[in-house]
């Protein structure tokens, strides 16, 4: 494992296999589908910028690169993707083999170029959406926590502000004497030509022949744009009035209905705004929802308590009354909003559903961050939010506008990508028939990526007969070459290029060769990412059957056994850890929706689809840590035989992390003895998982919930939910001071002995 991430060490890049499968044949066989996860903008302290553009091949625009074949006599370079003879131009004339450009450096496979004078004359926009349909207590949270963000915002950023409930409410900021607001009915959708006549912004100039309507290039002067958007610096202290005067929705709730709250028609009217004001600029929009949309487009439920809302019963069964409408409108704002280069943040705090699985299309194609916490004052959501701000050493690199581009060879095409981007429908000879995610292209915009951002590529092997040995042997590399055009965090535009190169086997004795390219982590990740996809897009799709299929003709193709016999099945110690990543992910919350709603099933799946291997890898198999008295923090298995009464346990399942303290440990805390002087060996011990865990929650986001508990306590189903069930209430004999599990579940030792009876036959 430790070489694949040493790859991502220098490219930011992990593939399932590292040797690739030569034909088509080859690669349908392996099961998991040749892909890689992509880190774009993962920052790489050795990597040069290079001042300067870069040189692209004539025939296909891909980048040069230590894969190309230089000439040095005749100044010539030969794209490796498809072979043009490119001639140098004359400020490459004084190259040779002692006096290389960085880019054909073997070290520098990933590099970037800042073209000089590239940079946006935009400062970063943030359009602050906020629900007031909510509670006065959860009003004063989300005021604090916007006040907050707002004095952390960079002095230069344009900020703009509109509220919703009943009806919408767009702020105008400039306007000092008085503060000024137009409203807009709920109920209603706003086209982009209303929103504009009514918001007066054609008082000055004339307004513009009807169909031509783009922003500030064409007619809208930048006084108007400055009454809704200003710079934070100007405008902190009108802000922080109008948020201190904002009121709790005024309009009255009956007893036996809902509140009413507007949040499609709020954000369709956000959109439209900076979509006249500032299009294609890096803007964000941040929308605070504190619970069920219920009024106008995007409405997911009726106002009637006695409808509840939509769950996973409901949509399989196809009887969500609203559920498609949403849908149809939030993918209609995700268009927008694409074509306009912005990007919608969501946080989502409350106790019931907001609609997250509704809103998920459009976050997810604007790449865009998303937060769901209980209430505005858990310190889930009021970390998280200071976290998009802050801009010390755990700064989250925002960068916007990114257009993310593939070359590779002949033989591969590209099925799509799962991920945070939305396609650019770039059709070309690259793209294959089979579409996974955001397919049939080889371009995708990326409205907004951060320095975690993180794309799953699955490709297709196209390439149909087995070539002789010799040729193989002289030509057995597959090239790759990610481009991603951006606007970093600095305003500068710049170009990131990785270059990969892959060994390919095909015919008989691959097999060992396959078997050492494997990255088993890359893999579970990637199958997690498939499972999601295609429990999202199919109808009677049966996730674990799919799993337990994939896994058994992985095991009968790459394990080492006798026929029929059970006992002689061994796996090699690439593959070894790969079944028990698929036990897990089965029972994991992307797999198994039952006790999760539709919302927290979309948040989870919108976290694994933007995250990198390793942390993804925690979503799927947490991971646990023992603290004792008798040895240093040590890994345990994830497993109910870990729980022991003198021991404590550290949980970290990504979204949660859990301390459980054994029943011995937790009378000694409550009988106070850690703050007695001769017990601080056990006042340490105490505290160690608490800095660890805290230094867990410093580096992530969104940040997870910290859960501490005690075994036998209610909170303990937290850790015992994620461990295998080895010890149930009806297994013989549990070790005194442990713990049993309440399940039906089959422990991981049974998957794994059927498994081998299924790979075996």
């Amino acid at each position: 494992m430790a070489e694949f991430m040493e790859l991502e060490g220098q490219d930011g890049v992990r593939m399932a296999w590292n040797v690739i499968p030569g034909t088509k044949q080859e690669a349908s066989n392996c099961v998991v589908p040749v892909s890689a996860v992509y880190t774009p903008i993962k920052p790489f302290p050795n990597m040069p910028v290079l001042p300067y553009a870069p040189l692209r091949c004539r025939n296909c625009r891909s980048v040069l690169n230590p894969f190309s074949i230089v000439d040095f006599a005749a100044k010539i370079w030969i794209c490796p993707f498809c072979f043009q003879r490119n001639h140098f131009p004359p400020h490459y004339a004084s190259i040779s083999d002692e006096n290389l450009p960085a880019e054909l450096f073997p070290q520098y496979t990933t590099i970037e170029y800042q073209s000089p004078g590239e940079a946006s004359t935009i400062p970063p926009v943030f359009m602050f959406v906020v629900d007031t349909s909510i509670i006065e207590e959860e009003m004063a949270f989300l005021k604090s926590a916007l006040s907050q963000a707002i004095g952390l915002l960079p002095d230069n950023s344009l900020v703009g502000l509109i509220s919703f409930g009943t009806l919408v409410h767009v702020h105008e900021l400039g306007f000092g004497t008085i503060p000024k607001t137009y409203v807009f009915k709920g109920s209603k959708d706003v086209s982009k030509e209303q929103l504009l006549e009514q918001m007066n912004f054609f008082l000055i100039k004339p307004k513009p022949p009807t169909g031509v309507i783009a922003g500030a290039r064409d007619g809208l002067s930048s006084e108007s744009i400055a009454r809704f958007l200003l710079p934070a610096s100007d405008c902190e202290f009108a802000l922080n009035s109008i948020l201190e005067e904002l009121q709790k929705d005024p309009w009255p709730t009956p007893v036996d209905q809902r509140a009413s709250r507007c949040s499609g028609t709020a954000l369709s009217i956000a959109a439209s705004l900076l979509g006249a004001c500032v299009p294609g600029s890096g803007a964000r929009i941040l929308a605070f929802i504190g619970g069920p949309s219920t009024e106008g487009p995007g409405a997911i439920v009726s106002k009637n308590l006695s409808d509840p809302i939509r769950s996973h019963k409901d949509l399989d069964k196809d009887s969500a009354l609203h559920y498609h409408k949403a849908v149809k409108f939030y993918e209609a704002l995700a268009k927008q909003l694409v074509h306009q280069g912005h990007v919608l943040d969501l946080f989502a705090c409350a106790l019931d559903q907001v609609g997250v699985a509704e809103l998920k299309v459009a976050v997810e194609k604007t790449g865009g961050l998303v937060v769901l916490a209980e209430s505005f004052g858990h310190s889930v959501f009021k970390d998280s939010l200071r976290r998009v701000f802050r801009s010390e050493d755990k700064d989250l690199g925002l960068s916007s506008n990114g257009i993310f581009e593939i070359n590779c060879s002949k033989d591969i095409k590209v099925q799509g990508i799962l991920g945070p981007c939305a396609s650019l429908e770039k059709k070309g000879p690259l793209c294959s028939d089979t579409i996974v995610g955001q397919g049939s292209t080889s371009a995708w915009k990326m409205c907004g990526l951060d320095q975690a951002t993180s794309l799953c590529l699955i490709f297709e092997i196209v390439k149909k007969e087995i070539p002789d040995a010799t040729l193989q042997s002289s030509n057995n590399q597959f090239y790759f070459q990610f481009l991603t055009y951006y606007q970093h965090s600095t305003a500068e535009m710049r170009l990131r290029v990785t270059s990969l190169s892959r060994r390919w086997v095909a015919g008989p004795g691959s097999i060992q060769d396959l078997i050492a390219g494997f990255d088993q982590e890359a893999a579970a990740v990637v199958m997690a990412r498939l499972v999601s996809f295609k429990m999202e897009i199919e109808a009677e799709f049966d996730p674990i059957r799919w799993l337990d299929k994939a896994l058994i003709h992985m095991c009968s193709r790459f394990g080492d056994y006798q026929k029929d016999s059970p006992s002689s099945f061994s796996l090699s110690p690439r593959f070894s850890i790969f079944p028990q990543f698929l036990f897990h992910l089965r029972r994991s919350q992307f797999v198994q929706v039952f006790n999760n709603s539709p919302d927290e099933t979309a948040y989870f799946r919108m976290i694994l689809n933007r995250e990198n291997v390793a942390n993804s890898v925690v979503m799927i198999q947490p991971s646990l840590i023992s603290y004792s008295f008798q040895s240093a923090p040590e890994p345990a298995l994830l497993d109910v035989a870990a729980i022991a009464a003198d021991r404590i346990l550290l949980l970290d399942s990504y979204f949660t992390i859990v301390i459980f303290h054994g029943s011995t440990i937790a009378q000694w805390r409550k009988a106070g003895y850690h703050n007695q002087p001769e017990h601080q060996a056990f006042a340490q011990l105490l505290q160690a998982p608490r800095d660890d865990a805290d230094a867990i929650i410093n580096e992530r986001f969104p940040v997870p919930r910290l859960v501490i508990c005690d075994q036998h306590g209610s909170q303990a189903r937290f850790l015992l939910a994620k461990l295998n069930p080895s010890a149930t209430y009806n297994s013989d004999g549990h070790h005194p001071g442990g713990d049993i599990i309440f399940t039906d579940d089959v422990s991981f030792e049974v998957f794994l002995d059927h498994l081998q009876r299924l790979a075996v036959q």
